[in-house]
């Protein structure tokens, strides 16, 4: 089981994220505001058993702008070993291309996390990527 912390404030597409992700065996909880984000992981250091394991942000959401709330959350230093997942509209390579500049663990379109969200989580609660 991870600690999943979500970020993002389209309330359906979160519902339904969560819901996918808490049935696989995770604790999620969904955050609208990338200082919420940062309070939460600021009180849990990365190794604590009650900290976060992973963070998700929803990139189609411009206001939000999860890329730049991700280089935000590394420059305080409040990240540590939290992996992160970041989806994003098919039609907006720009987008893809900032998320992975931006350095989240993994980038995939909103349609894939839709299908398969509690698969995408795996490898990220497993270990570092590509062992």
């Amino acid at each position: 089981m991870a600690r999943v912390l979500a970020l993002t404030r389209d309330l359906m597409f979160g519902s339904r994220v969560q819901s996918a992700l808490t049935t696989a065996g995770h604790e999620v909880r969904l955050l609208d505001e990338p200082a919420r984000v940062r309070e939460l992981l600021a009180g849990s250091p990365a190794g604590a058993i009650d900290g976060p394991t992973v963070l998700v942000v929803d990139l189609t959401d411009a206001e939000l702008d999860g890329a730049r709330a991700l280089e935000a959350l590394r420059e305080q230093g409040v990240l540590g070993g939290v992996r992160t997942l970041a989806f994003y509209s098919h039609v907006e390579a720009d987008t893809r291309e900032r998320a992975r500049r931006a350095g989240f663990d993994l980038v995939v379109p909103r349609s894939r996390m839709a299908r398969e969200g509690a698969e995408l989580l795996r490898p990220l609660v497993a270990g570092p990527l590509g062992a």
